[in-house]
């Protein structure tokens, strides 16, 4: 399947999710082929593309022994899952022991089923890749161990935290230059000939079960990083970097296989050079968190051709849950703003309803928790919006927002339009804990000479107003700590005097 221009994605913690549903039928964990119907509509939700099943390959059983063995990963394990049982703890995803799907989720053939299943009801299916380091019992380090970084008795004696004993000699342990070594997985050399036709010939393999993959710290392979990250042990950089030859490779097979970059450090642009379809938006994310309204309009502010090929999200399996990060109020307003941008967006399995408990990969359950109702409902509304507000086919543009000498609170207020032949649309947040106001400048020099109807598609409210007053001044917006608006504008007919100034009135539908 070819996924459309600016997916959605949905992501899925395919071990907690199967477990959810056993617990609901009141049996063992489902497997992949025996997840009901009901289940599989869940998840085909108004404007979702493609469901990302995150951890489906087969976990290592060495890289679990040394997890049980961890405090660290005990004490987290335990701070989100406080009745935590020893079958509970199943290993990271990340320390892969085969690219094959798991025979606790039902092997190969069950995921063929699930492809199936996602498919009729139009989704695709992404799967993971780890780039960067496999589990100490991964088949390469004996059927390919020119594949690892390989090191030296002397680098083992010295550094017994940053490598290994392997059965074809010393390999490095997997890392990435900002954090000590990781204990439970061996270092894949992306300098190397032959990691790059393994690698290329296992994702070729991976293209035939899914539409996608999600590449785990993708930058870690660039010649830049990787050589800085490992000196002289990484010796000459290739004349290619990894990624253009990887993807270009598996791109033969499958033309329409989409590739995404988890990507830090203001990689993205890079990234996308070297193949990628999408790039995570960390930035984004952290702006959203940490800096006022200003920073987010900056970085809305970069080329629009990067822009498209971002993914957009407030949650995923390694941030925080987004109703414990921003609170009630403010995750609306993120997520208003990561859902109505250009580029792609995804969701996290719990997101919807609220969950607040950050789950550790190495869990196979989560916790209980109730669900919020109202956040539910609003984003139920939300995406049914933006699902029928056809921003996928119509362009997009900022607005500048300005505001009076006495009043400088249209700093808060971030706003964007969404336009095609059919349809234009406004989206205006403040992200802000207080009242903003702000006139929005619409960049469309046709409006003036008509009374225009805004409808907010989040709450039903209509407005009216003429264009001559929109082209001219603008539109004026009051908006409440973290409030938005996400408005559909349509020429309306003129049949009476309307209200003028800088107020916007309600009025019934």
């Amino acid at each position: 399947m070819r996924l459309p221009a600016r997916p959605t994605l949905y992501e899925v913690n395919t071990a907690t999710w199967l477990r959810r549903l056993g617990d609901e039928r009141g049996g063992a964990a489902a497997t992949l082929d025996s997840v009901p119907a009901d289940a599989w509509d869940r998840l085909a939700v108004p404007a979702i593309d493609a469901v990302w099943l995150m951890g489906v390959w087969r976990r290592s059983p060495a890289g679990l022994a040394i997890a049980l063995a961890d405090p660290a990963i005990e004490a987290a394990n335990r701070a989100a899952l406080p009745d935590l049982q020893p079958e509970d703890v199943i290993g990271s995803p990340y320390c892969v022991r085969d690219y094959v799907v798991d025979d606790r989720f039902g092997g190969p053939a069950a995921l063929a089923v699930a492809r199936r299943e996602l498919a009729s009801r139009g989704l695709g299916l992404v799967l993971d890749y780890v780039p960067n380091h496999v589990a100490p019992d991964h088949p390469w380090l004996v059927q390919r161990p020119e594949c690892m970084l390989a090191g030296t008795e002397r680098d083992l004696a010295e550094r017994p935290e940053g490598f290994m004993r392997t059965p074809h000699g010393i390999a490095a342990r997997g890392r990435d230059p900002f954090f000590p070594p990781w204990p439970d997985v061996v270092q894949l050399n992306a300098f190397s000939p032959a990691l790059r036709d393994a690698v290329a010939q296992t994702l070729t393999a991976i293209g035939h079960q899914c539409d996608g993959v999600r590449c785990d710290m993708a930058m870690l392979m660039t010649n830049e990083v990787f050589g800085r990250t490992w000196g002289s042990l990484a010796g000459p950089a290739p004349d290619q970097d990894y990624w253009p030859t990887v993807i270009g490779r598996v791109k033969a097979s499958h033309p329409d296989m989409l590739f995404i970059a988890e990507a830090y450090w203001d990689m993205e642009w890079e990234l996308q050079q070297q193949g990628f379809d999408l790039c995570y938006d960390k930035r984004l994310y952290d702006r959203l968190v940490h800096e006022p309204a200003d920073g987010v309009r900056a970085h809305l502010r970069a080329d629009p051709d990067y822009q498209e090929r971002l993914l957009r999200f407030i949650e995923n399996h390694d941030e925080p849950r987004a109703a414990a990060t921003f609170g009630a109020a403010k995750s609306r307003a993120a997520a208003v703003v990561m859902s109505t941008l250009q580029g792609a967006r995804m969701y996290h399995d719990g997101q919807f309803e609220g969950r607040r408990a950050h789950i550790p990969v190495f869990l196979g359950r989560g916790p209980d928790e109730p669900e919020d109702e109202g956040l539910r409902a609003f984003y139920e509304d939300l995406l049914r919006a933006v699902a029928r507000s056809g921003l996928r086919e119509a362009r997009w543009s900022l607005c500048e927002c300005s505001g009076w000498p006495d009043n400088r609170s249209h700093h808060q207020v971030v706003a964007w339009c969404w336009s095609d032949a059919q349809t234009r649309h406004l989206v205006a947040v403040n992200l802000a804990d207080v009242p903003a106001q702000a006139m929005v400048h619409l960049p469309w020099g046709d409006i003036a000479g008509r009374r225009w109807e805004l409808a907010d598609r989040l709450d039903g409210r209509r407005f009216q107003r003429e264009g001559d007053e929109l082209r001219g001044e603008g539109l004026y917006v009051g908006l409440g700590p973290w409030e938005c608006h996400f408005l559909n504008l349509a020429a309306d007919h003129p049949d009476g005097v309307m209200p003028r100034g800088g107020h916007a009135e309600t009025v019934t539908a």
